[in-house]
């Protein structure tokens, strides 16, 4: 996991700030969310704590969840990963295996918080895989609802899939969202996740 350091030290020492009034909002995960740029001005109900990095998998942020997360004491925590995973060529058994893992190392260092896990998306650079991403949202889906009643499976991938014209969600690689993507996630994550904390 070496090759993750660029990424990650300036995370680890980013500083940990005082709790304000607002509930503190950690994301984290891959690129997908560290590229959301406007998501602080998207949900100003909550103070936002980034700690995404780029190319991570569901292993990854395992590896590196006590160094990243844990310090800045989050209230609830936004989660995307497992799409790099797939593009590497794990299996989704393997995803769900670090999902199950991750959800206990937040419920071990950070509490019984909120947690949403932001479905796989179906990017046009992965259409190889969509099966493999459909399993992989299917089985994460279905242990969250036996075993996890703290978490909300966010489902941007049945959305997504519907666009006619999916060029627009995505930037010219096919693999990162451009803003009429983020602009789907936005909707989403605050119906069936954020409303439910904002007063």
């Amino acid at each position: 996991m070496f090759w993750y350091n660029d990424e990650i030290e300036p995370l680890e020492s980013k500083p940990v700030t005082s709790k304000g009034q607002k509930p503190r909002l950690l994301l984290y995960g891959s690129s997908s969310l560290r590229l959301w740029a406007g998501f602080q001005n998207e949900f100003p109900d909550f103070e936002v704590v980034n700690q995404a990095f780029g190319g991570s998998t569901s292993a990854a942020c395992c590896w590196f969840f006590k160094r990243l997360v844990p310090q800045h004491h989050p209230d609830l925590l936004v989660f995307y990963a497992g799409d790099n995973d797939l593009g590497e060529g794990r299996h989704p058994e393997e995803v769900f295996i670090s999902f199950k893992y991750l959800m206990t190392l937040i419920d071990r260092h950070c509490g019984n918080i909120p947690v949403a896990f932001i479905s796989i998306k179906p990017s046009i650079a992965r259409q190889d895989l969509i099966n493999s991403i459909k399993f992989t949202n299917s089985i994460i889906h279905k242990e969250i609802e036996a075993f996890h009643p703290n978490c909300t499976f966010v489902n941007i991938f049945d959305s997504m899939s519907e666009m006619d014209n999916k060029e627009i969600l995505f930037e010219e690689d096919g693999l990162h969202l451009s803003a009429n993507g983020y602009e789907i996630w936005r909707k989403l994550l605050k119906e069936q996740f954020l409303n439910k904390f904002i007063g």
